[in-house]
């Protein structure tokens, strides 16, 4: 089994407020994140799609068109976005990093299949930080 990755990159802000909370809470738990004026992260994605290489070309999945669909289907969407005001596929949610990788699982897992018949998408992980990330397998 070959795991092929892709990272691709993205600019957004976000707010983490809970409005059943008081601002008093929302601070304790949520720190800056809960800044009434918003903040940003310089994300980083990895997207993995795990199989077996083509015997025709080699390649698990093509890095060209992964790369495209990621663009097209999840960079394009949020890159300098407000995830909480401008994502269609977070609305109603907390504009966490883990709702967000679980979004971008959501529209990637299909799209994937039918651009492969080798692989299959094993994990998106994300970075909103150097040190911080979160890592979802679709379970």
């Amino acid at each position: 089994m070959i795991y092929v990755s892709r990272q691709e990159h993205f600019n957004a802000a976000h707010k983490l407020y809970n409005p059943h909370w008081t601002k008093e809470k929302n601070t304790e738990v949520f720190g800056p994140c809960a800044n009434e004026n918003w903040h940003g992260h310089n994300y980083n994605l990895i997207v993995t799609v795990k199989g077996s290489p083509d015997p025709d070309t080699g390649f698990v999945i093509d890095l060209k068109k992964l790369s495209m669909l990621i663009r097209t289907e999840v960079t394009d969407k949020v890159d300098h976005k407000n995830l909480n005001m401008d994502v269609d596929f977070l609305r109603g949610q907390f504009a966490s990093t883990e709702n967000l990788a679980m979004g971008i699982w959501k529209i990637l897992e299909p799209k994937i299949s039918a651009i492969t018949k080798f692989g299959r998408l094993y994990s998106i992980k994300l970075y909103e930080t150097p040190r911080n990330f979160v890592e979802y397998l679709g379970e």
